[in-house]
Parts: structure tokens; C-alpha cells; sequence
């Protein structure tokens, strides 16, 4: 069934030509949340920064399979002005990306009309999904995706996306100016700080996305001497 909702390969084919649905995982995740100055006056390790985030429900779509790409495309928006950044101003997405042959394609076209135009044929949007390494952890993927990335922001480092050998032909990734990250890279140079996306999105048509940003450089914490 290309519609079915779990995999029959037993494996997360997100973006590739082979998605047949999904796989579940189970899992948790926990960060610690903290304002950027007191973690500064505490002398903490900043993992990363969260600039913004945006949420909105997708409303009436086609099922569960079949999200509604517009308010995918709404929630990217709002997340950037948030954020107060330009879209074409992050370099890797953590997208949803559960391997279905409908989603990826309807999250794929949201990502590059959002985030993708404008961008260099040679500077391609990066996208991956932790997916592909854990199943859909369902309530806590969202937070799996968050940790990944924030790791991969703070080591200049991204992870492989598995499973992706031939790209689905119904998502035009060089027009969309999109790029899933197949081997493991460093992040790409600019001269602005590491930034990505997370998306996530719930069974119940919640869309997440948030953004993060690299720690700026440590500031020296100076504290009073004892008396």
C-alpha cells in the first residue's frame, strides 16, 4: 500500500525514492532551558541559542498522511519573523521527515518555498531526520530532533540522514534548492553564527518549528571576591 502508514521494510526511508511509511521508536528527552544571561553570569556551557519558534494546527487536510503544506509554509514564516531572521539565513533543517510517500514530498515543497528560494544552486538548504536513526519516538521526536541538532550546532558537525540512496522523484530537490545531508559533513562556512530549524509535527495537526542558533563566545564571568 504506497499509502500505508507503517513501514514494511522496517526502516525510516525519509526523502528517498523507497519511503514506504513510517517506523515507530520509543524514547525521551530532556534539556535544560535557560535565559542566556543568567547562564553567562552562572559561567554554564551554552549549548546553543533558541532564537524563536512558532506553532499553529494544520486544519483540514487530507489525513493524517497527507498534511496541509500550507500551514507547514505558515508555521516556517512565523518562526523566522520570531526569530528576526530571514529564512535564507539558516543552513540546516531537521525536518519532520517520516518516510511516507506523501509527507516527505508536501514537507519537502514547504521547506523549499520557505526556506529554499533565493538560495545559490551551490548553497543548498541542508535537511536531515533523526528519524531515520531512531523511528518516530512520537510525542518526544520533536525533542529528539532538538537535541540532535543542538549537538550538530554546537560540534559543527551533521549527521547522516540513513536510508537515503535514490532521491524521491516527486520532490524536485535542486528546484527547491533543498539537499539531505547522506554522509556525515562539517557545517558549511559563512560568516554568520551555525543556525537551524526543527520541525516536528503531532498526530493531532500541531506544527512546530523552532529555530536555534550557536552560542555566542564565551564571556568572561567575573565574580566578587569572598570578604
Amino acid at each position: 500500500d504506497q499509502t500505508g502508514a507503517l513501514s514494511a521494510t522496517g526502516a525510516c526511508h525519509a526523502f528517498d525514492a523507497d519511503a514506504d511509511g513510517f517506523i515507530r521508536g520509543e524514547g525521551c528527552g530532556v534539556v535544560v532551558l535557560k535565559r542566556l544571561s543568567d547562564a553567562v553570569r552562572d559561567g554554564d556551557r551554552v549549548l546553543a541559542v533558541v532564537r524563536g519558534s512558532a506553532v499553529n494546527q494544520d486544519g483540514r487536510s487530507n489525513g493524517l498522511l497527507a498534511p496541509n503544506p500550507a500551514a507547514q509554509m505558515a508555521v516556517l514564516r512565523s518562526a523566522y519573523a520570531n526569530a528576526g531572521l530571514q529564512p535564507q539565513e539558516v543552513d540546516y533543517v531537521e525536518a519532520h521527515g517520516t518516510g511516507t510517500p506523501l509527507g516527505d514530498p508536501i514537507e519537502a515543497r514547504a521547506l523549499g518555498t520557505v526556506l529554499g528560494r533565493g538560495r545559490a544552486e551551490d548553497a543548498p538548504l541542508l535537511i536531515g531526520t533523526a528519524k531515520t536513526n531512531l523511528g518516530h519516538l512520537e510525542a518526544a521526536a520533536g525533542i529528539a530532533g532538538l537535541i540532535k541538532t543542538v549537538l550538530a550546532v554546537y560540534r559543527g558537525s551533521i549527521p547522516p540522514n540513513l536510508h537515503f540512496h535514490t532521491p524521491n522523484p516527486h520532490i524536485p530537490f535542486d528546484q527547491l534548492r533543498l539537499k539531505v545531508v547522506d554522509e556525515q559533513q562539517d557545517w558549511p562556512e559563512t560568516d554568520q553564527p551555525r543556525r537551524a530549524g526543527i520541525s516536528s509535527f503531532g498526530f493531532g495537526g500541531t506544527n512546530a518549528h523552532a529555530v536555534i542558533e550557536q552560542a555566542p563566545p564565551a564571556v568572561p564571568v567575573i565574580r566578587e571576591a569572598d570578604p
